[in-house]
């Protein structure tokens, strides 16, 4: 992640480069262990031996963009239809991804979307407001869900949940979810770079990728950027971020790559 330099800051300036460069070396390694993970359905299964009916997948997308708002999407799979192809969305190429979408959407008992804009980001946290947009995805859910798969967090319902990490490479309705939260989201970003084409976000969907960056350095942070985040708050002391931001940059670029 490249921070806002200072005056006289080449020692910053190396550490930042070691910093990245490690980042993006743990990263790919995460995305070579989530591409050996196994999409399924066992977790839902267990959810319905237990009496479960409307089992969810909860998942986000866009904790780690710089840019917009972030998504959130719920989805209650048909256990009598087996939808094939069910994985992470960082992992599927795009065109993959708005197939996918269109069967889930198809197929699915329910499914709802949700999103939290970049002011309330900066207001609450991103952590929160991920938890928000999930929760607000679940309470959309028509019929409701009596049962939640949530990857990696526990959310504000009074439905009985199961955090999973890692949850979108391993179960099939977070798997769904996460894609229609990314398909989604997507979609958002490219309409928002007609209105701001100088900063390429259909490319890079607002995360700190190079252009993105040398953007920022040039124009400045548009209202829908996210000032809470660095580079977007413009500090000339480096300030701290999050290790998942550096994570969800290389993914997305490995996987438009």
């Amino acid at each position: 992640m490249w921070m806002k330099m200072v005056d006289n800051s080449v020692p910053v300036m190396k550490s930042s480069v070691m910093k990245v460069s490690s980042a993006h070396a743990l990263s790919a390694a995460k995305l070579r262990m989530l591409k050996k993970l196994r999409c399924t359905l066992r977790y839902e299964k267990r959810a319905w031996a237990s009496g479960s009916r409307l089992v969810a997948g909860v998942d986000e997308v866009g904790r780690g963009s710089l840019f917009g708002c972030v998504v959130a999407a719920a989805v209650i799979l048909d256990p009598a239809y087996r939808l094939r192809g069910l994985r992470d969305s960082k992992l599927l190429p795009a065109e993959r991804r708005e197939v996918l979408a269109e069967r889930i959407r198809e197929h699915a008992v329910a499914w709802a979307v949700a999103a939290v804009d970049a002011a309330r980001i900066d207001q609450v946290n991103i952590y929160q407001a991920s938890r928000l947009a999930m929760r607000e995805a679940v309470m959309l859910l028509a019929p409701a869900a009596d049962h939640l798969l949530v990857d990696a967090l526990r959310l504000d319902c009074e439905q009985h949940q199961v955090p999973i990490i890692h949850g979108d490479a391993l179960s099939a309705s977070i798997a769904a979810a996460s894609i229609l939260a990314k398909v989604e989201r997507d979609r958002i970003m490219c309409e928002w770079d007609a209105v701001f084409p100088a900063y390429g976000l259909a490319s890079h969907k607002g995360y700190s990728t190079p252009r993105h960056l040398a953007a920022l350095r040039e124009f400045g942070p548009t209202p829908l950027h996210r000032q809470s985040f660095a580079p977007v708050w413009q500090n000339p002391v480096p300030q701290e971020v999050f290790g998942f931001m550096d994570d969800d940059v290389v993914l997305e670029e490995t996987v438009a790559g």
